[in-house]
């Protein structure tokens, strides 16, 4: 036995599927959103993350370097290496470099 759906019925049925795929369309919508920003900040994560290594290996490097700078007969070495400073009798001499 069929039985006869009313137009208020159809009306009833053809609103609540309309609301019902704009709520689903919504959440789709969001997670997606939700999806890509998490993409993004896991991304920048992995960025930081190596940018991060690379403050601590520089910082290691200054370390060894405050720490030898410390030390008078390198201070007194390093100035004659890098700013061509002499001792009294001394005569500097520099190679070119090939």
């Amino acid at each position: 036995m069929k039985r006869k759906v009313s137009s208020k019925a159809k009306k009833r049925f053809f609103v609540l599927a309309i609301l019902f795929l704009g709520v689903v369309s919504f959440s789709v919508f969001s997670l997606f959103q939700d999806w890509m920003a998490i993409s993004k900040n896991k991304q920048e994560i992995a960025s930081l993350n190596s940018y991060y290594t690379f403050l601590l290996e520089e910082e290691e490097s200054l370390n060894s370097e405050v720490t030898k700078l410390h030390d008078n007969d390198y201070v007194a070495r390093y100035a004659r290496e890098k700013y061509m400073y002499s001792l009294p009798g001394e005569f500097i001499i520099k190679l070119p470099e090939n």
